[in-house]
């Protein structure tokens, strides 16, 4: 296999994983395994009597749910197929004296550290903190993994496109305004806060008099037997909730302010096309969103929000990549 090809199974791997993951929280499986690596003692979820038996002894305060535990045994064993692939990757690019050697060593150092949130995610019991900290990870992976992919590929932009090189630091400024648009997102789903607003634009009743900015977004919030279903109060959730509200809106002007440049001043056909790709996954993003508050959060439709933002994300990347990258 190329390492073309097998930069893009890697990709799909991520994308499968980032997917996985957000299923496993939205659908409240994240503790569906108490244990860490394996569930219940064991490396499968636990069906046979003997295995009950063993996970009954060694957890006798928990219950066995089959449709919780699956979800995220399935996603450690994507997550570690992914591990293989990235090391697989590594071993590749060192093979080709053309291929970058520092960028593969720091992914396989990432997806390392990302195996250490998987496991305190479990070990602290949903903490907000990790769990987001989980989610960002997994993001850089999936940006890195794309830079990486463009790197090995010879992309370049035949005599570049001076047209578009004023917009090089708004292009740079809308990943920072994505990337912690994407944080507060985590932020919102890890605090199960994506329901203390219900109506639209902004909050039923007199919410601004109602925000606790202290609470709502201090990383430490004691101690407790469990995180899980969120341990903060209705007007920190909210607080939390308006913060993305807020967030998205800036993000959707930015990047749509990107998108409007790219499509009716490029000269490049491939920037032009990135630009109209760019307004479609935003367009598709806001619905989405939109679609999560009217609808009372849809599993399906809050996975697919989760699937948008790591689709804006790559796209803001290629595009930063072009612009960037000397022709």
């Amino acid at each position: 296999m190329t390492l073309r090809n097998l930069l893009k199974l890697t990709l799909a791997c991520t994308l499968m994983v980032i997917l996985l993951g957000a299923y496993t929280r939205l659908s409240d499986a994240g503790l569906g395994c108490p244990d860490w690596p394996g569930c219940y003692g064991h490396f499968k979820v636990p069906s046979a009597a003997h295995e009950l038996a063993r996970a009954e002894s060694l957890f006798p305060d928990h219950t066995i749910d089959p449709t919780k535990a699956w979800p995220e045994m399935i996603h450690r064993y994507i997550a570690s197929s992914l591990g293989l692939l990235v090391i697989l990757v590594l071993v590749a690019c060192y093979r080709l004296k053309e291929a970058p050697r520092k960028l593969p060593i720091f992914i396989l150092l990432l997806i390392l550290f990302q195996g250490a949130l998987g496991a305190w995610t479990v070990t602290m019991k949903l903490m907000p903190v990790v769990v987001m900290s989980h989610l960002l990870g997994g993001f850089t992976l999936l940006s890195l993994l794309t830079l990486l992919y463009l790197r090995t590929s010879g992309f370049r932009i035949p005599g570049g496109d001076p047209g578009m090189r004023q917009y090089q630091r708004l292009a740079l400024a809308c990943v920072g305004v994505l990337v912690a648009q994407i944080l507060l997102g985590g932020w919102t789903s890890s605090n199960y806060a994506a329901l203390a607003c219900t109506e639209l634009p902004f909050c039923e009743g007199d919410w601004t008099t109602n925000l606790k900015i202290a609470d709502a977004f201090s990383p430490f919030q004691g101690t407790h037997p469990s995180f899980e279903f969120g341990v903060l109060d209705y007007h920190a959730r909210m607080t939390i909730h308006i913060a993305h509200r807020f967030g998205a809106m800036i993000t959707a002007a930015l990047l749509g302010l990107l998108a409007f440049r790219m499509i009716s001043r490029a000269h490049s056909k491939v920037l032009r096309h990135a630009g109209w790709v760019l307004a479609g996954f935003l367009v598709l993003q806001i619905g989405l969103g939109i679609s999560n508050v009217v609808l009372h959060l849809p599993l399906a439709i809050a996975v697919a929000h989760n699937l948008g933002a790591a689709f804006l994300l790559v796209t803001l990347v290629f595009i930063n990549y072009a612009l960037w990258r000397k022709a």
